[in-house]
């Protein structure tokens, strides 16, 4: 009567081990799947990040338009050392301007000069998003 009712138990203990190491297993999967999709994630944004870069390079090239900005953001800096009270108050007074400018426009700018020299960090100088 006991060797009848210990095949069947063993069969209980034995199908019970047999899930627990299967759940164990599953569980170690979706770790190794979730760590897998992370290091895809990073690597895809990294290389986003650096082909971003590389096109907004490539595309200065031959354009005016860094010329352009460099010339237009050395207005003020010139306007500041010369010995004249008006090119002080007109730096003074376009700074106070620039103050009151929408926080679309500033953004604006700030886009247009990021991409002219493909540097993307300096749009949070900008008033953009925060």
């Amino acid at each position: 009567m006991i060797g009848q009712l210990i095949g069947p138990i063993a069969n209980l203990a034995g199908g019970w081990l047999e899930g627990k190491a299967n759940a164990q297993a599953a569980a170690s999967n979706l770790k190794l799947v979730e760590a897998e999709a992370k290091a895809t994630i990073m690597k895809s944004a990294a290389t986003s990040e650096a082909d971003w870069g590389k096109i907004m390079a490539e595309g200065t090239q031959n354009s005016w338009k860094d010329e352009y900005l460099v010339l237009l953001f050395s207005i003020p800096l010139i306007l500041s050392f010369l010995p004249f009270d008006w090119a002080k108050e007109a730096v003074t007074d376009g700074f106070a301007a620039l103050e009151t400018m929408p926080q679309w426009y500033s953004y604006t700018l700030g886009v247009i000069v990021a991409s002219s020299f493909a540097v993307r960090s300096a749009t949070k100088f900008f008033g953009g998003k925060k």
